[in-house]
This record gives C-alpha cells, sequence and structure tokens, in this order.
C-alpha cells in the first residue's frame, strides 16, 4: 500500500513564518501508525515496499514543508511550479502517473486565504471518493479497504469503512503528532520533480465593488395572523393597534430603524 500526505506551503499564526500546519502532522502521525499497525500485524516479516507513506507538495520552495521530516516523513516529493500557480493540475498529473490507494490531507491549509476545497478537486479530478474529517485509520475486515473514525458535529462521531482508493481529511481531533525530533528532520530527503507550466485561463468570476445591500424583512406572518418572533406566539385576527404595534416591534428587531 502507498500512502501519500499532501502537504500546504503554511504560515504560523502568530509570527507568520513557514511552518508546517498541525493537521498536516496530524496526517503524518495517522500513516505512520497505520503502517506501524500494518508491520506488527504480519509479525514484521512484510516486506518494507508493502506499505510506505511520503509527502507531496506543489509549490516554488520547500519552505516550511521540511518540518514534515521532525514529525515522522522520510522523503517528500516537491513538484516545481510557479510562485501563484495552481496546484490541482501538477498534483493530479503526478497521481495519475503514480497512484497512491490512500491520500491524506488536513481539511485546510493555513496559508491565509486557503478555502480547503482542494481535496475535494483533487477527489473530481482523479475519480476517488473522499472522506471528511477523519480522526482514526484502521485496517478492516474486507480486503481492499479500511475503516475510519468520523467527527460529527456537536462531538458525534461514526465508523464508515471505505474501499480503496480514496481520499480522506484529517480532522484536528485526531490524535497529536509526533513529538519533532531534530535529528529526524535532518536526514529527510526532498525530491524535487518538474512540475505543469501555470495555465493561462479567463477567470469565470468577476470582481466588483463592494455595494451596501438593503436589509430585507423577513415573512412572520400568514393569512390574517401575525407572528410574534421573540415570544413564538400567533396573534389571530388582532385589534388593529395591537397588530400595528407587533409589526413596528418586529421592525426595530430585525434591524431597521424605526422613525417616529
Amino acid at each position: 500500500m502507498r500512502i501519500v500526505v499532501l502537504l500546504s506551503a503554511g504560515r504560523h499564526r502568530v509570527s507568520g513564518r513557514p511552518s508546517l500546519p498541525g493537521v498536516e502532522a496530524q496526517a503524518i502521525a495517522l500513516a505512520a501508525a497505520l503502517a506501524d499497525a500494518g508491520e506488527a500485524g504480519t509479525g514484521g516479516e512484510r516486506p518494507p515496499s508493502a506499505m510506505s507513506f511520503s509527502g507531496l507538495h506543489a509549490g516554488p520552495g520547500d519552505e516550511g514543508i521540511a518540518d514534515a521530516f521532525g514529525h515522522g516523513l522520510e522523503a517528500i516529493d516537491r513538484l516545481e511550479i510557479a510562485e501563484g500557480a495552481d496546484p490541482l493540475p501538477a498534483l493530479a498529473r503526478h497521481l495519475k502517473e503514480h497512484p497512491a490507494e490512500l491520500i491524506l490531507a488536513g481539511r485546510r491549509a493555513e496559508g491565509g486565504e486557503d478555502t480547503g476545497l482542494l481535496p475535494y478537486a483533487l477527489a473530481e479530478a482523479l475519480g476517488l471518493p473522499i472522506l471528511s474529517d477523519v480522526t482514526a485509520i484502521a485496517a478492516a475486515d474486507e480486503p481492499g479497504a479500511l475503516r475510519f473514525d468520523q467527527a460529527l458535529p456537536k462531538g458525534a462521531k461514526r465508523r464508515v469503512t471505505l474501499r480503496l482508493p480514496a481520499i480522506v481529511t484529517v480532522h484536528p481531533l485526531a490524535p497529536a503528532p509526533a513529538p519533532f525530533v531534530f535529528a529526524r528532520a535532518r536526514r529527510g530527503v526532498v525530491r524535487t520533480l518538474s512540475g505543469l507550466p501555470a495555465p493561462v485561463a479567463a477567470s469565470p468570476f468577476a470582481e466588483k465593488p463592494h455595494r451596501a445591500r438593503p436589509k430585507l424583512m423577513r415573512s412572520a406572518a400568514a393569512g390574517s395572523g401575525a407572528a410574534d418572533e421573540a415570544g413564538d406566539k400567533l396573534h389571530v385576527h388582532p385589534d388593529p393597534q395591537e397588530a400595528a404595534r407587533l409589526i413596528l416591534d418586529h421592525i426595530e428587531r430585525i434591524g431597521i430603524r424605526r422613525y417616529s
């Protein structure tokens, strides 16, 4: 099994220095634990090539991603692309030429204006399923599949069995990354590969100056009744004076200034 951990050019939230996003360090820990579990399950007789994991980054330099070595990675493939170029075409081409059974990514990078959509766009480009917010990975009874624990809103979790190959994003509630080891960081190797030239394509979006929009009133009444949102009450055929007061109160409550 070949496992690839996608790495991004993150920035420290306080200092602004290049650094590895914490959730990507957690992804490395999940990959290492999965590799160790596979090795232990075969009594240590598994060939080293049966399960391997490495990093993959597309960018103009390796600033910041080298921290991944200190957390357990031994090799990183860096695809050389121009500054500001979209990394998706280079990543998709590389992974089509060198397929991986499992691709791990953080749920969102820490570069400043990241959207978190890259794993989903990559899954669409490769035609792979994607599972978000994973906190644990383990072997499954079904051949060619893995079992994942997925974080859900309000602290809930569910267990999902997914056939490989697949892409998963890692949730911050996953186990903490391995401690940074400086000696291990010095032994890591960055392999620089050629990426795709940056395509020049017209953007489908148009930029316009911001224009304040008027607030819209939500419909709070139906028929001849008036609804009081604050008390969640329905007033059926109210007195005209009372209905007017309820309407004015509603207008003030939703932020529209009342003029006397």
